[in-house]
């Protein structure tokens, strides 16, 4: 299939009825934030300045309520009220591992449930955001991918992700202020969650704008990393509507192993994937795209794989994160072994890239990569059903 073959619409859309009520201003862009403050009758005139201060205190200050937003006189605060709501998703549970990493499980319209995980590390914080109710993708390796897809989450869903976390973590400035004075507990979004970003394209892409706009949230492209399993035609997408960093989910050197862990491999194979990855716009020594590996025991984790994935990825600025397999109930495969796993890791570094290995998180809370099912989403399958639809 061509690169620029299109999408297909059941896939991009998934029907959902929005929830009756007040507008919610969470997840609209800056323009779209304008046009609805003049629908609801704001001078044109003052439109752009109204927007500026509506969205400070609401991504810079985390504000929920009119009634806080004191640079708006009482008349007007009560307009918006009675038009406008600011929401966000509900959180069902928590969840701490004993390594300090934290799941929520996260419900939203339609009584659907996501998860979202905060990873703390040394002078950094990691949240793993998630993009869609289940996922189409069916990896054979991750445990979403047993969950069928509901439909994709909006914008408002997946900023919202990120406002909890700032909610749970007390990281929304003191009174008086400025942002850049706290310490930020939330530095980095990973889009590596439930779902394939790419095909929830626009939500994403708008979610992500406003985490970066600099009067907000305000983290840097660079601290943003949007993980693929190959949606070929939108790669090139992704550096000129978002410009954030890139992931791919690899995780195989031949097209026949690869069919079987990812089976999107089946319409964009390796070859046209690698191809629009050279291409990628932002690929470069300081904007490495990240290939993640996950390590398989006798699949995928012998010298000739390291072999074949060096020469694939030649002239490709690149690094490889090698994940060790993080089991769930029913999975069909195995962590590979320790010293295998080094062993790979010596090879791609001799060979001149960087090959971190993974340390697993979370694992104990199912929180980990791979590992991530909403409770209500889960209708377990056995071992041998997941091994037979992987083709094992």
């Amino acid at each position: 299939m061509s690169a620029t073959a299109p999408i297909t619409q059941d896939v991009m859309t998934i029907p959902r009825k929005l929830p009756d009520g007040p507008a919610n201003l969470v997840g609209l862009t800056r323009d779209q934030l304008r046009d609805t403050l003049i629908a609801a009758g704001t001078p044109e005139k003052q439109a752009k300045m109204r927007v500026g201060q509506i969205w400070q205190w609401i991504y810079q200050k985390g504000v929920r309520s009119f009634d806080e937003m004191t640079n708006l006189s009482k008349t007007y605060r009560a307009e918006l009220a009675e038009r406008f709501v600011i929401a966000v998703p509900e959180v069902v549970s928590k969840q701490v591992s004993d390594d300090g990493t934290r799941k929520y499980l996260v419900r939203i319209a339609g009584g659907h449930e996501v998860e979202t995980v905060y990873i703390p590390e040394e002078g950094r914080g990691t949240l793993c955001i998630s993009s869609q109710v289940g996922c189409t993708l069916t990896c054979s390796f991750c445990h979403t991918g047993t969950q069928k897809l509901v439909r994709n989450l909006t914008a408002a869903e997946i900023i919202g992700q990120v406002m909890i976390a700032r909610d749970d973590l007390g990281e929304w400035p003191e009174p008086g202020k400025h942002p850049k004075d706290e310490t930020r507990l939330l530095s980095n979004i990973v889009l590596m969650g439930m779902g394939e970003p790419l095909y929830n394209f626009e939500a994403v892409r708008d979610a992500m704008k406003i985490a970066m706009d600099a009067e907000g949230i305000s983290l840097s492209r660079r601290r943003i990393t949007l993980s693929t399993s190959g949606v070929v035609p939108e790669i090139a997408r992704t550096a000129d509507e978002i410009g954030c960093m890139l992931a791919v989910s690899f995780h195989a050197t031949t097209d026949e192993v690869r069919d079987k862990l990812v089976p999107i491999n089946k319409r964009w194979p390796i070859a046209e994937l690698l191809d629009a990855l050279r291409a990628y716009p932002k690929a470069s020594n300081s904007e490495r795209i990240t290939f993640e590996y996950v390590m398989l025991k006798d699949v995928n984790d012998t010298d000739e794989d390291a072999r074949r994935l060096i020469k694939l990825i030649k002239g490709i600025p690149a690094k490889i994160n090698l994940i060790p397999f993080n089991e769930w109930p029913g999975a069909p495969y195995q962590r590979s072994d320790w010293d295998r796993i080094e062993a790979f890791a010596d090879s791609i570094y001799k060979a001149g890239y960087a090959s971190p290995i993974r340390t697993p998180r979370g694992e104990d809370i199912m929180a980990a990569c791979g590992q991530l099912k909403s409770a209500t989403e889960r209708a377990r399958k056995s071992r041998k059903e997941i091994a037979a639809e992987a083709g094992l």
